[in-house]
């Protein structure tokens, strides 16, 4: 039983039921607007089909019952057509082959005028003529085409009269010519039966002489067209017979289909927009508009689906709960933003306190030594409280410390509290307005603090130059610190070794750069990152 349980799952998941779950998923992955078009067109294409079919059929049986009259008059006139052409130039070849041979021959002349006498009315003519152009018999005619003994017929259309035939004799020199008027051959191609109007024009390879005109008509026709060839001297009749007219109950046939899908469409996108596509769109601009602390208006149109009132419903509870926790935070945050300041405002007070104490204890002091001691230290402390003070001042709008002012800062503190010894040092000072983050600030200001230090300890009038400049890297700058007081000497060795080397070291590595010292020009400089310009 355990067996059969487990292979009933297996068996019933087969390739087939796979590939309509994925026709099933795939549809319902689908938007309703195009769910609604294609159950509609596929409800309307039967009919459209069955409407196409049948006008296509219609149309069909019209233009087989079209090809077939077009057939069958086109075999009637060229019939009619080939016997009588055939008959006169058999006529003109017996005459001419008896005038050939006796051009005094007078009944042979008038055998040809016999069987020419009923086309004579109808303007039919021929001629009959030796090589130096001497009228044997018949009318004297514009001259044709010339054909050589032996050649046979040899046709020639005259554009708007009609047509000239010209024959030779296989032995004699002398020749014949028939024309044949336009009008008699109309008359004469025309099928007894004129119930299907049609049109015809004899051929002769890229010439044409209309016999019968197309018929006019307003409404738009389409044409059957054939073409005989009637076996004389390469001549064809080429007939015409209008197909079912294009009428407006085609057109309407035609483009009913067309209709019914179109109809289908518009119905379709009509429901789906009023019902559900509008509301939505409505309900998202709510949610797109919406800023934390407000509540999303979930009023739509006044025939909203129930589902879409709901979810407009949903969203407004969320937006009233956002809202909500919103002034919480808001609420926490101005207690946080609070805090912080007190802190600061503190550790700013703690730092004053510090550096007043070094002072009075400084101005305690027995010895130089010692108040020089004093004075290192207090201006070290100062060092950080003028970071803190700005990076304070910074917080606000968290755009960095100004390196500018804040080192234009700290050297008017290393000048307040030089020694009197020290009373002589020049600093001078080119920053640009680079904006740092709080820890590069600090490590910058204690740099510039020992290295100002360090020279004064190694020459007190020294004169001392800070700049601050682009380093060669993009978004990062060079301190660079200049004196000949830091040139290559004994007391720079042994100060650097005992005494400032291992703190400026240390602080380069919090600024993960090197610090070049320049000994033959006095220069310590290093690279560090900076967040901007001010």
């Amino acid at each position: 039983m355990p067996a059969s349980e487990d292979a009933s799952p297996k068996a019933a998941d087969t390739p087939t039921d796979r590939a309509a779950t994925s026709r099933f998923s795939a549809l319902g992955r689908l938007p309703t607007g195009a769910k609604l078009f294609l159950i509609l067109s596929g409800a309307l294409l039967p009919l459209a089909l069955i409407a196409v079919i049948a006008t296509l059929q219609t149309t069909r049986l019209a233009d087989a019952e079209a090809r077939s009259r077009l057939r069958i008059a086109a075999n009637e006139s060229a019939r009619a057509i080939r016997t009588e052409l055939s008959g006169d130039t058999t006529a003109l070849r017996v005459a001419l082959d008896a005038l050939g041979s006796d051009p005094a021959d007078l009944p042979s002349c008038a055998r040809a005028q016999g069987v020419f006498a009923q086309q004579s009315s109808a303007g039919a003519r021929f001629e009959i003529a030796d090589r130096q152009g001497r009228l044997l018999c018949g009318e004297e005619l514009p001259p044709g085409p010339r054909a050589q003994p032996g050649e046979g017929v040899r046709a020639a259309i005259v554009e708007g009269q009609g047509v000239l035939l010209t024959l030779a004799g296989d032995r004699s020199k002398v020749s014949a010519t028939a024309f044949f008027p336009q009008s008699f051959l109309r008359e004469l191609g025309r099928p007894a039966s004129r119930a299907t109007p049609f049109s015809s024009s004899l051929i002769l390879e890229d010439e044409a002489l209309p016999l019968e005109p197309a018929p006019e008509g307003g409404v738009p026709v389409r044409r059957e067209m054939v073409e005989t060839d009637l076996g004389i001297a390469g001549l064809g009749l080429r007939t015409t017979v209008s197909s079912a007219p294009v009428t407006s109950s085609l057109v309407v046939a035609l483009l009913l289909p067309m209709v019914m899908w179109a109809a289908a469409a518009g119905i379709a996108w009509f429901v789906v927009d009023r019902l559900l596509l509008r509301p939505l769109r409505q309900l998202r601009t709510s949610v797109a508009a919406f800023t934390p602390g407000e509540v999303i208006d979930s009023r739509t149109t006044s025939l909203p689906s129930q589902e879409i009132r709901a979810l407009g419903e949903t969203f407004r509870a969320i937006s009233e709960t956002v809202a909500t926790h919103e002034a919480g935070l808001a609420e926490g945050l101005r207690r946080q933003t609070k805090l912080t300041r007190e802190v600061h405002h503190r550790v700013k007070n703690n730092l004053q306190v510090i550096s007043s104490l070094i002072a009075f204890h400084a101005r305690g002091a027995q010895s130089p030594d010692a108040t020089a001691a004093y004075a290192s230290i207090q201006r070290r402390v100062d060092a950080l409280a003028v970071v803190h003070r700005h990076h304070f001042a910074e917080m606000e709008e968290h755009r960095g410390l100004n390196l500018r002012t804040m080192i234009g800062e700290l050297s008017s503190n290393i000048r307040a509290t030089a020694s009197d010894q020290r009373q002589s040092i020049g600093l001078t000072l080119d920053v640009d307005a680079f904006l740092v983050n709080q820890d590069v600030a600090v490590a910058l200001a204690f740099l510039v603090t020992e290295t100002i230090e360090l020279a004064a300890s190694c020459d007190p009038a020294a004169q001392i130059r800070v700049s601050v400049k682009p380093g060669a890297d993009e978004g990062r700058a060079v301190l660079r610190v200049v004196s000949r007081a830091l040139t290559d000497g004994d007391a720079l060795q042994t100060l650097s070794s005992t005494r400032y080397g291992r703190v400026m070291e240390g602080l380069s590595r919090q600024l993960r750069s090197k610090l070049h010292h320049d000994p033959l020009t006095g220069a310590y400089e290093i690279a560090f990152a900076v967040t901007g310009r001010d």
